[in-house]
């Protein structure tokens, strides 16, 4: 049995509810008779997509949950967004209550890292124009951004966080967007923080039958140790 008998998943940036990573969860957390919530984050739409607005669409899924523990499964810029979700929920008042979370390849400097390629001067065009072109992977196509995207995510800090629910950080040793450095370092400061590396990229799609397994012992209730494990 998983004691968090309800289950959210949040997708990445660029990404969309129906991912493989999504449906991969969603079809083995159902044979289990639990049901994944796969809240979209490219909804009203992807153009005014802000961290904030993110976190109210999670409290908006969880208000329309029945009343539990709830865990979180977040990928990428949905795991920063998963740990300032929990961060939050104290404010909330909500029946629902996420009671751990599972962070895969987590960019918990997504504020200050995800568009740092762009160099001063493109940041600079970016805001001016209010129009940063990228490419949507649910979309198959370029779409446009706003710059309030950047300015919002900066408004919170992954590193002051502090939580006492359990969490689970699966990452890449071999991921070029998230460097692998910044969660197992978040994570050591953290003893309820457990660590996975794999020999993965940042999609960790080639890991799924190692991280389903962790996954299920996590959910669970099965929180192991917080060092770091190498696979």
């Amino acid at each position: 049995m998983i004691p968090s008998q309800q289950v959210l998943y949040l997708h990445g940036f660029a990404s969309s509810a129906k991912s493989s990573k999504a449906a991969f969860f969603a079809r083995r957390l159902s044979e289990y008779g639990v049901t994944l919530a796969t809240p979209d984050f490219n909804e009203p739409d992807f153009e005014h997509l802000t961290v904030t607005r993110m976190i109210d669409q999670v409290r908006a899924t969880l208000a329309g949950m029945t009343a539990g523990p709830t865990a979180i499964i977040g990928s990428s810029l949905g795991a920063f967004v998963a740990l300032h979700a929990a961060a939050a929920q104290d404010a909330w008042d909500l029946g629902a209550r996420i009671d751990r979370l599972v962070l895969l390849a987590p960019a918990l400097d997504f504020g200050r890292t995800r568009f740092a390629a762009l160099g001063d001067v493109g940041m600079a065009r970016w805001k001016a124009s209010d129009r940063l072109e990228v490419f949507h992977h649910a979309f198959g196509r370029t779409v446009s951004l706003h710059y309030a995207l950047h300015d919002d995510a900066g408004r919170y800090d992954s590193d002051a966080v502090r939580l006492e629910l359990p969490v689970l950080v699966i990452q890449g040793k071999r991921d070029a967007v998230v460097d692998p450095e910044v969660p197992a370092r978040w994570a050591a400061g953290r003893p309820n923080v457990r660590l996975l590396l794999l020999e993965d990229d940042h999609q960790l799609l080639s890991s799924l039958d190692t991280i389903w397994p962790a996954t299920f012992r996590f959910l669970q209730g099965d929180h192991g140790s917080a060092s770091a494990v190498a696979s």
